[in-house]
């Protein structure tokens, strides 16, 4: 059974913008939520996670440029990725930190030329 559904990637030019989108199941926190992204040939990394009390974490090569939010109506974790790199493409995934669930299909992201 999915747990949680990913989506909004695509494909951009570099320096573009791309919105995600994480549908998770009613009895989980968006709030204990982090987003993750796993490059072809590369480990599953932590991309982003809101910290107890609200603080948020991104990872070093993606600070200042993501923002984590939470649409309390749609009931989603969104990230929002600006001035995107090829680097920065991936397959990307919602999931919990602490008590992980099994991983939805992911939604790709790609930025190229």
């Amino acid at each position: 059974q999915v747990q949680f559904v990913e989506s909004g990637g695509g494909l951009v030019q570099p320096g573009g913008s791309l919105k995600l989108y994480c549908a998770a199941p009613q009895d989980i926190s968006l709030a204990t939520l982090a987003w993750y992204r796993q490059a072809p040939g590369n480990q599953r990394e932590l991309v982003a996670r809101i910290l107890k009390g609200g603080a948020q974490e991104y990872a070093d090569s993606v600070k200042g440029r993501f923002m984590l939010s939470i649409d309390i109506f749609k009931r989603t974790l969104n990230l929002q990725m600006n001035s995107l790199k090829p680097e920065d493409t991936a397959v990307y995934y919602c999931n919990s930190p602490t008590t992980p669930r099994d991983w939805g299909q992911g939604t790709q992201v790609t930025v190229s030329s």
